[in-house]
């Protein structure tokens, strides 16, 4: 269906929703269907890094807040996409909301990237990703998280 909407010329693939300003690729990603958020994400119109009203978040911080490692590996292929993007409302990032929830895959595809600083103090609440899964009791992610060279253990704040 996805496909058959996209042939028209009156869709936007990008169009955001007015209530939330979700786009299709956010609905997609949060809801981890795969298969939508391939098409969208091959699509140049198609912008990975839109933040919606509500709570702030993009694409790949509902795929990773939700443990959608699939989804989230489709997303970071895309060379636009800002892996390391906090969210305008908690200031959180793709990692921490990881971490927090324990995603141990969607934790090791984030760190295979330069790009995704494993130490970010998120705004709201001061804490890394290693504060919030040693706070979670996360104990395989904190291990994943210590096992980087360049992870900050004093950084850690319950």
């Amino acid at each position: 269906m996805v496909k058959i909407l996209l042939q028209r010329e009156d869709v936007n693939p990008d169009q955001a929703e007015t209530r939330s300003s979700q786009t299709p690729l956010s609905w997609a990603a949060k809801c981890g269907h795969e298969g939508v958020v391939r098409i969208l994400s091959q699509r140049e119109q198609v912008n990975p890094n839109t933040v919606e009203k509500i709570y702030g978040g993009t694409p790949l911080s509902w795929a990773a807040c939700r443990g959608e490692t699939g989804v989230v590996k489709l997303l970071l292929e895309r060379e636009d996409i800002n892996p390391d993007q906090a969210d305008t409302k908690s200031g959180r990032t793709p990692l921490s909301w990881a971490a927090e929830w324990g995603h141990e895959g969607v934790v090791k595809t984030l760190l295979e990237r330069d790009d995704v600083n494993p130490n970010m103090v998120e705004n709201k609440y001061g804490c890394t990703p290693l504060s919030w899964a040693a706070w979670r009791r996360e104990a395989e992610v904190v291990k994943i998280l210590l096992e980087r060279k360049d992870v900050n253990p004093g950084s850690l704040k319950l």
